[in-house]
């Protein structure tokens, strides 16, 4: 027969006996309560009991303070042949049920009791402690269930960069416990130059943890550093969900693990920041950071050490806030602005001053009234909801951009990033030689986005050349001149003995240009179907890819750590080697700006450029697997060519040019000649 949880009154006198029969049962645990005492909490509405058909078999006794937002539990009690059934749990959601409107519940327990599992199962975190009145002053436990309200803290955004939530092993040596090299790695956490950057914070496991520390003025000591970080409050039924993801996970993954209580406490704090939505955790635990593919994989956690976090915080940051994408393949996509739909737009995209409200839908209804060919874009995310807007038109050579709003998104920066991009691609396409952007209320993120994109700004907006030349220093300066001088500008000349450094920058500013005569180096890189699908979509997949990828900006490609020539900066060529069954392959699809190659361990890479790439930890370990260590390939503003280049013809190409060829097997160097005929043919007008 099913538990039934129901209040009791006073008048109820015989379920009310029979709940003070049971707490007599359990004195020398809950103490010595009169009856009086039961029925004033009954007729107070503070009584909750659990029925087995007609017997009592539980109850929880709990006062509703008036100057506070609490509930005191007075008693939790279940009859000892029926516990382990969930009646406990039953009591505790009617009661969160009946009192959702209270901040939380508060119960006092005695820590000799050793009940802490049953408090923590029930969702209860430890949050003090204090003497009993007793004559041995035995020591109590304060407990706390958060019922979900938010305080006026949990409501005020961080400031900081980046929000790290900390373990146990973290926190101790930040309170000065363990060994010298413990306290000293958790602390350089507080150094003064990452005030502005880093935000660190706990979960309600930590508080667990602190509990169990035996000497008391240790545990005080501890818990007194707790208001020095910020808290995290996760909904305790999806830390729940969470947990058993991760357990499950690691079960079939690790099946030689045990799962026991520290392996729980372990996970716990991954799913806590998940549930939380930090994607940071420090730890010092080597046991954690073993499970850090399983926290990542799961959760989206990144379980780091604290010096990770202190080497890496920009790409840390760069993962919790730049997440790389673009439309071709995600989810993203893109539709024309129908008449009459602006003033619908107004609530998503943030206007300031004379542009606000009415005047921002009056201003994009109004394109077109000049007689001008006005394209009005928006862009949605999966779910439907409007995070970009643009409005373009041809004006003789120029491609003027008159809107160009991004709004407040997770994606917001990478949004901006890319628009410019695709922008740049458009104006290419319909055979512009400058981009310019008129729109004189520019959000922050798309302002920030074109002075890093080598837009420059006059009277009439913000101004980027587009040179779609391959060739010398001297024919891309002429090019750019002319371009330049129609815009009213002037632009610097480039010699062939310029820099690899100052030809890298002259290329991203007057994208698409390729200067050839410098030292500028080229390379080719051999890249399996698989990954190419992964970061370029191609060969296309079915299904759109997730958001965090797709062709973007920056990506990294990694490989073994054996040097065969690369420097940086310098351009790569992607060759899809040879595919599986019904994959194209064999070909060269496009290149890319390489910005750096970095050489080091495979857990060190992935963690600072897991955000840009494809491969998961355990395929970073296998690019290391002859030398224990990988080479990552960070590059960006990739092109895909409208006509693979196929190995056949690649083979054509070098022989006119008097060069051996051989199939890549790994990133090998090209000479400029065989760089620009392979360029061009992919550019080659079908």
């Amino acid at each position: 027969m099913a538990i039934k949880v129901m209040p009791v009154t006073g008048e109820q006198r015989d379920l009310l006996g029979a709940a003070i029969a049971l707490g007599d049962r359990y004195t020398k645990r809950l103490g010595l309560l009169k009856p009086p005492a039961y029925l004033k909490y009954a007729d107070e509405g503070g009584l909750l009991v659990a029925l087995d058909g007609d017997e009592l078999v539980g109850y929880a006794l709990f006062a509703l303070p008036k100057r506070s937002q609490h509930v005191r539990l007075v008693h939790l009690c279940v009859a000892e042949e029926h516990r382990g059934g969930g009646i406990a749990r039953l009591l505790i959601e009617e009661l969160r049920s009946r009192q959702g409107h209270r901040l939380g519940i508060r119960a006092r327990c005695r820590r000799d009791y050793g009940l802490s599992s049953m408090w923590s199962g029930l969702g209860f975190v430890p949050k003090g402690e204090g003497l009993g009145r007793g004559g041995d002053k035995e020591t109590l436990d304060t407990w706390w269930l958060d019922l979900g309200h938010d305080d006026l803290f949990t409501e005020t955004q961080s400031d900081a960069l980046l929000v790290v939530t900390v373990d146990h092993s973290v926190f101790s040596g930040l309170r000065g416990s363990g060994g010298d090299s413990a306290v000293e790695e958790s602390r350089a956490l507080e150094a003064g130059w990452l005030a502005d950057l880093i935000e660190l914070s706990y979960t309600p496991q930590l508080l667990l943890d602190v509990r169990e520390i035996e000497n008391r003025d240790e545990r005080q000591h501890q818990r007194n550093g707790l208001p020095q970080l910020r808290v995290a409050s996760p909904d305790g039924t999806l830390v729940a969900a969470r947990q058993q993801e991760l357990l499950a996970a690691l079960n079939k993954e690790f099946p030689e693990v045990p799962i026991d209580g520290k392996t729980r406490a372990r996970l716990r704090y991954v799913a806590e920041a998940s549930c939380a939505g930090l994607q940071v955790l420090a730890t010092r635990d080597p046991d954690l950071e073993r499970l850090a593919d399983i926290a990542w994989d799961v959760a989206r956690v990144r379980v780091v050490s604290p010096a990770t976090v202190i080497l890496h915080v920009d790409e840390l940051r760069q993962a919790q806030v730049y997440r790389p994408a673009d439309l071709m393949g995600t989810a993203f996509s893109a539709e024309q602005v129908v008449s009459g739909s602006e003033r619908e737009l107004v609530a998503f995209f943030e206007q300031v001053g004379d542009d606000s409200g009415t005047a921002f839908a009056e201003r994009l209804r109004d394109l077109g009234s000049d007689g001008a060919l006005w394209h009005k874009e928006l862009i949605r995310d999966g779910e439907g909801y409007p995070v970009a807007l643009y409005a373009w038109a041809m004006d003789g050579r120029t491609l003027t951009v008159a809107v160009l709003r991004t709004a407040s998104h997770p994606l917001e920066e990478t949004l901006a990033r890319q628009m410019l991009f695709m922008l740049k691609r458009l104006g290419r396409e319909r055979g512009a030689q400058a981009v310019l952007i008129a729109d004189p209320y520019l959000s922050p993120a798309a302002l920030s986005a074109a002075g890093a994109d080598g837009f420059t700004e006059d009277e009439n907006g913000f101004t980027a050349l587009i040179v779609d030349l391959c060739g010398s220093a001297e024919a891309i300066s002429d090019a750019a001149g002319l371009i330049a001088a129609r815009t009213g500008r002037t632009t610097p000349r480039l010699s062939a003995d310029v820099s690899p450094e100052i030809a890298s920058v002259a290329e991203r500013v007057w994208w698409p240009a390729k200067i050839i005569d410098t030292a500028l180096p080229s390379f080719i890189v051999p890249v399996r179907p698989h990954w190419s699908t992964e970061l370029f979509n191609v060969p296309a997949m079915l299904v759109p890819r997730d958001d965090v990828l797709g062709i973007s900006r920056e990506h990294v490609y990694y490989r073994s750590a054996g040097h065969r020539g690369e420097s940086v900066p310098g351009r790569v060529l992607w060759y899809v080697s040879a595919g599986a069954a019904g994959q194209q392959g064999k070909m060269v699809i496009g290149c890319s700006r390489l910005d750096e190659v970095v050489i080091g361990a495979p857990d060190t890479l992935h963690s600072r450029f897991e955000h840009l790439g494809v491969y998961g930890r355990g395929e970073v370990r296998k690019a290391a697997e002859s030398t224990g260590r990988a080479m990552a390939l960070r590059f960006s503003d990739t092109e895909i060519f409208p006509v693979p280049v196929t190995r056949s013809r690649l083979i054509t190409l070098a022989e006119g040019l008097g060069v051996a060829w051989v199939t890549p097997m790994s990133l090998s160097r090209l000479s400029s000649e065989l760089f620009q005929a392979v360029y061009e043919e992919g550019h080659r007008k079908t």
